[in-house]
């Protein structure tokens, strides 16, 4: 085909999605927005496809006698197959699994706390927030500079130098 043998072709198609997928690593961020929504057009189902082609196609061009249209079937058999086992057992899990357990003092600001350690006037307590990131605990002084009881409901309204400043919550229906 083209002059070439179909080795060839399979190996040069095989080493250019190689480079289109390293540069999607580098990339994926705005490939990844882009076209978010529908997982057909997702690159690196697409990348991940004609590499897995391309390979099956030159191995069995190398090793087997079997002619051109049946390994280009087999080829495209064996990659849908391994493509769905890395959408399903792989792309799918990482995508759904919690970005990251790690959270900013930024993420903080505005949520509700319990005093765990009392506030006093001009020093520092200790408070303790509950999420979906587990329990923390942190360092806290008042926000208005009064002091804060044990087991008080706080919102947290800013933190500076990993202190949180906190003032009353005074939401009768809030619970822990």
């Amino acid at each position: 085909m083209f002059g070439y043998s179909l080795e060839v072709i399979y190996l040069t198609i095989l080493i250019v999605i190689g480079c289109c997928t390293v540069l999607y690593l580098f990339f994926a961020d705005v490939a990844d927005t882009s076209l978010d929504t529908i997982p057909i057009f997702d690159p690196a189902i697409i990348l991940s496809f004609i590499t897995f082609t391309a390979a099956a196609g030159y191995i069995f061009e190398h090793f087997t006698s079997f002619t051109s249209f049946i390994i280009l079937v087999i080829a495209l058999f064996i990659a849908s197959i391994f493509t769905a086992l890395l959408y399903f057992f792989l792309l799918v899990p990482l995508r759904s699994a919690e970005v990251s357990l790690a959270y900013t003092d930024e993420s903080l600001e505005s949520q509700v706390a319990r005093v765990i350690v009392p506030i006093p006037l001009d020093g520092f307590g200790e408070i303790v927030i509950e999420g979906v990131n587990g329990i923390i605990s942190k360092r806290a002084a008042s926000f208005h500079n009064l002091e804060i009881p044990y087991n008080t409901h706080v919102l947290i309204i800013e933190v500076r130098e990993g202190t949180a400043f906190v003032a009353i919550y005074e939401n009768e229906e809030f619970t822990f």
